[in-house]
């Protein structure tokens, strides 16, 4: 059997077929390029998002609730769930250009429980008392991988290993992240070339903002000052609005819904159509 250039079908009206068998649309079709921009309100939203696409955790909690690696490719237990070992990442690099290194690691884990290495990609901890979600745990933003554990610093200084570097970063005004070429996950995630988020307190200047086509995401919960307009899309829906979106944006066919703005992986997940 021939083999097929992806590229190429994509590229062709073959593509249009393919996913309509599948029951897919080319607006399913993740595609990197542009700038992603929200209007949020001034709470912690701004905060969630850039960390979310600046730093990476060890594990993902993905929209459906499974957990998955990321700094973190695999990990094993014993029979009491109270020691643990963790494989790491081999080809994740701060935004600075160093690589991912065990004691940037350690350093995080040492707040959970005991920690050696035992070797420079796979950390051992042991914990005071049993844990069997200790993974799930992991995945939270308190748990941050940052260089050197230096802690969760100033979005100005930030260096992590996500994949958006900080650009510019105002504390709860505006924030713009781009891209990292040549990230891990490249073709995976992290689609929009620039990510920008904007705080606007008030709800009625986030809808004119998004109506005018100046932002392409808009938190507005509980459609606050809000009313249905064309060519618009509402999540969870237009009842019960928590975001509002305008229709160049692609959205995942699942969202995360524990915390707003897709867990603050909005970054990550969102694109431009």
């Amino acid at each position: 059997m021939t083999r097929i250039d992806r590229r190429a079908l994509f590229a062709s009206g073959a593509a249009a077929a393919l996913l309509a068998a599948t029951g897919a649309s080319l607006a399913d079709t993740p595609k990197v390029g542009g700038t992603l921009r929200l209007a949020v309100p001034r709470d912690d939203s701004l905060e969630q998002v850039a960390r979310g696409a600046v730093f990476d955790t060890l594990t993902e909690i993905a929209p459906d609730g499974t957990l998955r690696g990321e700094l973190a490719t695999g990990w094993q237990t014993d029979s009491q769930a109270r020691i643990w070992s963790f494989d790491l990442r081999e080809n994740a690099r701060f935004h600075d250009g160093a690589v991912l290194d065990v004691g940037d690691v350690m350093a995080v884990l040492g707040d959970v429980g005991q920690v050696d290495d035992l070797s420079d990609n796979r950390v051992r901890l042991e914990l005071a008392q049993a844990n069997p979600g200790l993974p799930f745990l992991l995945a939270d933003s308190r748990f941050v991988i940052t260089r050197n554990g230096q802690g969760v610093t100033p979005l100005q200084a930030a260096n992590g290993t996500g994949c958006y570097r900080v650009e510019r970063a105002e504390d709860d005004r505006h924030f713009l992240g781009r891209r990292v070429a040549g990230h891990y996950k490249d073709g995976l995630a992290g689609w929009a070339e620039t990510l920008e988020v904007i705080v606007i307190p008030d709800a009625r200047v986030r809808t004119e903002a998004l109506r005018d086509g100046f932002v392409d995401i808009a938190a507005l919960p509980q459609g606050e000052g809000f009313s249905p307009h064309r060519g618009l899309r509402f999540f969870p829906s237009e009842s019960d609005m928590a975001l509002a979106v305008a229709g160049h944006v692609g959205m995942p066919r699942q969202i995360g819904t524990e915390r707003p703005l897709d867990d603050g992986r909005v970054a990550e997940r969102w694109w431009l159509i």
